[in-house]
């Protein structure tokens, strides 16, 4: 038997939720939400304001629990079962809030932002097939461009390289500026080593942010590959600024870094460095005296 009532209600219950409304409007959150802990008879949209007030404070695990109360009682709850899924994800429980956002699509669905959310959640679980599939289904353009980069990620993570460029080129045709899917096609291709690739995209990156430590990376990375060693600290200098715990050497012997960045090289980049800050020096004190 539901434990609600959700039509006509006792005045004896209306007493805290209108108090609630009323604080709520005038932006007194914490005492709309201690306006709701005055004994009543508890109704879903009682839960409901519970769960939104918490939530505006920041208080996400109570919101969520206010919100499953709501979607227990009455599972096809749009509302509550989309606003638990947004409280799961902001939790990191992802399970959970992808379970929240298929509820929410199976009576809606044509809500794009849910479904985003939703292969957010699957790539986040690891199922990229699932993800790529959801991504698939985003059909309104104020989705398109968040459903073709995750198409590109979620081709990325499936090792389809080819296809995965191919979505992030779509994506940078329609938005030149995005940082991320350079950054992302500089790993794939430092992933199958075509440093070729590396390079390119990296000076593009480089091209629209001069601070970027993973352009940076990329071009040591090619620099090192050539023996270009000068040009190498260059870069190297700059990833160290912009990222200092880089040059912390390994402490084994082996690899000290991906991609077959040995010890003798951090050693010889170190020197190159040192060397570079000597003349910088030189240069700047002048010519010494006779």
């Amino acid at each position: 038997m539901n434990q609600f009532r959700k039509g006509a209600a006792r005045p004896a219950m209306n007493d805290p939720l209108q108090a609630a409304l009323a604080l709520r409007a005038q932006g007194r959150l914490q005492e709309a939400l201690a306006a709701l802990s005055v004994p009543s008879e508890f109704s879903l949209d009682f839960y409901i304001l519970r769960g939104d007030l918490e939530l505006e404070l920041g208080r996400v695990q109570e919101a969520a629990e206010s919100y499953a109360i709501v979607v227990i009682e009455e599972p096809d709850h749009v509302y509550a079962q989309g606003q638990l899924g947004l409280c799961q994800q902001r939790l990191e429980n992802w399970d959970a809030a992808a379970r929240a956002f298929e509820a929410v699509l199976q009576f809606d669905p044509h809500r794009d932002e849910v479904r985003l959310d939703l292969a957010g959640c699957l790539l986040r679980l690891q199922r990229f097939g699932a993800a790529l599939e959801c991504f698939d289904k985003c059909w309104s353009e104020a989705s398109k461009r968040r459903a073709l980069f995750g198409k590109a990620v979620a081709l990325q993570l499936l090792r389809r390289f080819d296809e995965a460029e191919n979505h992030y080129e779509r994506l940078l045709a329609i938005d030149p500026y995005s940082e991320e899917a350079l950054a992302n096609m500089i790993a794939m291709a430092m992933e199958v080593f075509e440093l070729g690739r590396v390079q390119k995209y990296s000076q593009r990156l480089l091209e629209l942010n001069s601070r970027s430590a993973v352009a940076y990376k990329g071009l040591a990375l090619c620099a090192i590959e050539r023996r270009d060693y000068p040009a190498a600290s260059r870069y190297y200098q700059q990833v160290a600024e912009l990222e200092p715990g880089i040059t912390i050497p390994p402490r084994e012997s082996g690899d000290a870094v991906e991609y077959r960045i040995s010890r003798k090289v951090f050693d010889s980049l170190e020197e190159a460095r040192r060397q570079q800050k000597s003349r910088a020096a030189r240069a700047a004190s002048g010519p010494l005296p006779r």
